[in-house]
């Protein structure tokens, strides 16, 4: 029989409160969700609070900073890392010494660098780039307003060339349906998003009970997508 990959369910809690990220973090852990990610969003109103709090309420969960970090790098993943984040999130576009200096601060202090390549102009490049920067994760990423100006654009377009120009391993994300999700890990992806509040009905999100539902779903199917 074929061993499953090693793939991972990450939540992103895309939230600005960190009570109502709280709550649907424990739906999450409850579902079997592998990380949580405390969502640009949430770190933007709560700050490292959000990171604080998810790590101390979900010790055994990996935690993912999602700050988009431009510059300043090292001292923004000293400050997520010591807050307690596993993973810290530079952009592809920030500049290479942006790339380095939160690689070196990131490895030093025992954390993970996850390069997303939003808005690079050569997707495949750019992920190949920010592995030979010494990145551990490629994040694949086609941005919310990107997909609101620029109709039918999603992951999958560049999936197959992204992972092909690189050893490390990826997640998609971008506006993807939960079908699109697991369509990512039968291609290759290591991880698969998503997000909270997930919109499960065209004109309404999820409850907390139907999301915990939904991501129960999720890490099964992705077990099996997996294989």
């Amino acid at each position: 029989m074929m061993n499953s990959r090693e793939v991972y369910t990450q939540v992103s809690l895309d939230l600005t409160t960190i009570q109502e990220a709280l709550g649907l973090a424990e739906a999450a852990v409850r579902a079997g969700i592998d990380w949580l990610e405390a969502g640009t969003p949430l770190i933007l109103a709560e700050g490292l609070r959000a990171v604080q709090t998810l790590k101390q309420r979900f010790p055994e969960h990996p935690v993912v900073a999602d700050l988009k970090t431009m510059d300043g790098a090292g001292l923004e993943a000293e400050m997520m890392i010591k807050a307690g984040a596993d993973y810290v999130v530079v952009m592809s576009q920030a500049h290479w010494a942006s790339v380095k200096e939160m690689v070196r601060v990131a490895h030093d202090l025992g954390a993970r660098v996850m390069a997303d390549i939003l808005g690079a102009p050569d997707k495949p490049e750019a992920a190949k780039r920010m592995q030979d920067l010494g990145a551990d994760w490629i994040i694949h990423h086609v941005g919310y307003d990107e997909r609101h100006y620029v109709k039918n654009i999603s992951p999958l377009d560049e999936i197959d060339p992204v992972l092909a120009a690189t050893t490390l391993p990826l997640q998609a994300v971008g506006g993807l349906s939960i079908q699109q999700a697991l369509e990512t890990i039968r291609r290759g992806a290591s991880s698969i998003v998503v997000g909270a509040p997930l919109a499960i009905q065209p004109d309404r999100f999820a409850t907390g009970d139907e999301f915990e539902k939904v991501l129960a779903e999720v890490v099964e199917k992705t077990k099996e997508a997996a294989k």
